[in-house]
């Protein structure tokens, strides 16, 4: 019987029972705004561009993010439900107790970003950038990943769970102890130094015997 994955527990959201509804098109948003303890729904923001704009304890529901850059975001207690954010720049971000739910993500740069408490469930994160993020308490739960990039991650405590992680770039990335055995994947870029003690199925073992050269027949 094959032993159940190692389960990632993380500090959810915390927020009030009731957050008030905040209007946010329309608005143009500056370096170092700060939003604090409000919900939005069913709304575009476009064509935003400010460095270290900060939510706490917030809402987003099918929200549309469109040609923005947030650079050094920093979200706490948020919560992304049925969102948009594609080819959104959130590079060096910070982000704690947040979740993204059936969220949109496909090409969003999180270079750089720190994680803590952090979920992904039912994403399509295909082509985004964690290029050098670190990861404390994160998960990536049923979630499309393919192509995305995760050249030099830290991935501490950081579990992936039914996720498509076809092609995914996990080269100078530290896989010891991170469990792919339920997730799927032809290929993916890894570094042999860097594949001990990583977690796969016997199916998948044969991509991982291909770096060292030896032919599977």
């Amino acid at each position: 019987m094959k032993a159940a994955k190692k389960e990632t527990k993380l500090e959810p959201p915390q927020w009030p029972a009731e957050l008030p509804n905040v209007a946010l098109e329309g608005v143009r948003f500056r370096a170092k705004d700060d939003f604090q303890l409000g919900s939005v729904s069913g709304i575009t923001i476009e064509e935003q561009e400010a460095h270290k704009v900060s939510f706490e304890q917030f809402i987003f529901r099918h929200v549309t993010f469109t040609s923005c850059s947030f650079t050094g975001m920093e979200l706490t207690d948020v919560f992304f439900d049925s969102c948009d954010l594609s080819n959104t720049v959130l590079t060096e971000s910070f982000l704690h107790r947040t979740v993204f739910r059936n969220c949109k993500l496909i090409g969003t740069d999180f270079t750089g970003s720190k994680f803590r408490n952090v979920r992904f469930i039912d994403c399509v994160g295909d082509y985004a950038s964690f290029r050098f993020a670190d990861f404390r308490q994160a998960t990536f739960e049923r979630s499309s990943l393919v192509g995305a990039d995760y050249f030099h991650a830290g991935l501490g405590k950081t579990t992936f769970s039914a996720c498509r992680i076809d092609q995914a770039n996990m080269a100078g990335t530290k896989l010891a102890g991170i469990d792919l055995s339920d997730c799927e994947f032809a290929g993916i870029k890894v570094d042999i130094e860097n594949v001990k003690g990583c977690i796969v199925s016997a199916q998948q073992a044969a991509s991982f015997v291909g770096l060292l050269g030896v032919v599977v027949k």
